[in-house]
């Protein structure tokens, strides 16, 4: 049956708990009704057809010679190559993709594309994967082919998420909750301050590195402290003189985010988004002070989105070094809000940024016409 299906695979946004994914800490994403929409069908071939529609582009790869290649080409055939090195059966198939995610502003394309992938493939292929299965190979193949250590919540979210509520994720158990998300009077919105980033410059894995180093040596002051979310912050500032300045300031981090992400899910459990609002607040600045992963341009965004007392929340998402802004703000005042804060950016940056609303929903799923 060469009939194609249909699956769209969304993309995410992360409430609080920022660089912590690698960390042993938990997340708090939703997936958003933006993503990457694909149609698949076997061929009866030994070759995997792709067409990128958002590129214009086509790639053709016999199954048997799956090597690393360039670009988006890197993202499916990492996929092909975790299938092939855990030993699914896959024969081959024709797929085309694209979708409607901006590009560079941090809203997980690439987990997008390697999680539709593999979920395309285990319905098509019959192979019966679970979704946290699924999310695991999906990191191991950005692990491999596109080189970025990344964490476990970008694919996570995008597989295993539930309309209208977030995530809680333990990413060193991938034990999960879901709680509402009840805006009422507020939407989420997102600011990109149009700077593009790049992790495979390097800067992604060394904070992952320094949080190693960081953690080896808290590891031998005390025997509980097995991993970040068994350290107080307090007793790393009380652990200082051990760590490099750099190493410290990224522990510091690290443990005051996992602080704050718990207690944000308990914000959330009463409905106190006042609360929670300042959580994220004080998540940029961490990012911004602490972990050094944000720039000029979303500093600025953070700093006007003070301003106004209709956003109760705003900080920097996602890998860092530009990317969007994440704002809770009140629905009324959404229009006038922002208008001012893009007036503003633009003025100082000479960059028009743009503005998109979120919506939640659902995790990965087949489209049925």
């Amino acid at each position: 049956n060469f009939t194609p299906k249909l699956f769209f695979s969304p993309g995410r946004i992360n409430l609080i708990g920022e660089h912590v994914d690698y960390n042993d800490g938990y997340v708090m994403p939703a997936a958003i009704d933006k993503g990457v929409w694909f149609a698949i069908a076997a061929n009866g071939t030994n070759m995997a057809n792709f067409f990128s529609a958002d590129l214009l582009e086509s790639y053709t790869i016999d199954l048997d010679k799956v090597a690393k290649n360039d670009g988006w080409r890197n993202y499916v055939l990492g996929v092909l190559h975790i299938f092939h090195q855990e030993k699914y059966a896959i024969k081959g198939f024709d797929c085309a993709f694209g979708g409607d995610l901006p590009v560079g502003a941090g809203l997980s394309s690439s987990a997008a594309v390697e999680g539709g992938l593999i979920f395309a493939l285990n319905n098509i292929f019959n192979i019966g994967m679970d979704r946290v299965k699924m999310a695991l190979l999906a990191q191991k193949a950005e692990h491999s082919y596109a080189g970025v250590n990344c964490g476990i919540m970008d694919m996570f979210a995008s597989l295993n998420s539930k309309k209208d509520h977030v995530t809680l994720l333990d990413c060193n158990t991938l034990m999960y909750e879901y709680f509402p998300l009840q805006l009422n009077e507020y939407a989420i919105m997102l600011i990109n301050t149009k700077v593009s980033h790049s992790l495979a410059s390097g800067e992604y894995n060394k904070r992952r590195k320094s949080c190693e180093e960081g953690l080896a040596i808290l590891k031998q002051q005390n025997s509980s402290y097995t991993t970040f979310r068994n350290i107080p912050s307090k007793d790393v500032e009380m652990y200082k003189a051990l760590l490099d300045p750099e190493t410290y300031k990224r522990c510091l981090f690290v443990t005051q985010e996992i602080e704050r992400t718990k207690q944000a899910a308990k914000y959330l459990q009463q409905n106190n988004l006042i609360g929670f609002g300042k959580l994220m607040f004080e998540c940029h600045d961490g990012l911004s002070k602490l972990y050094d992963v944000s720039c000029p341009e979303s500093d600025f965004l953070v700093e006007e989105a003070k301003k106004h007392a209709s956003i109760i929340g705003s900080r920097q998402m996602g890998g860092g070094f530009g990317g969007c802004t994440i704002n809770i703000i009140e629905k009324e005042k959404v229009a006038g809000t922002v208008k001012t804060i893009t007036a503003a950016y633009q003025q100082k940056f000479n960059l028009a940024p743009d503005v998109y609303e979120m919506a939640t929903s659902n995790g990965t799923y087949e489209i049925i016409l």
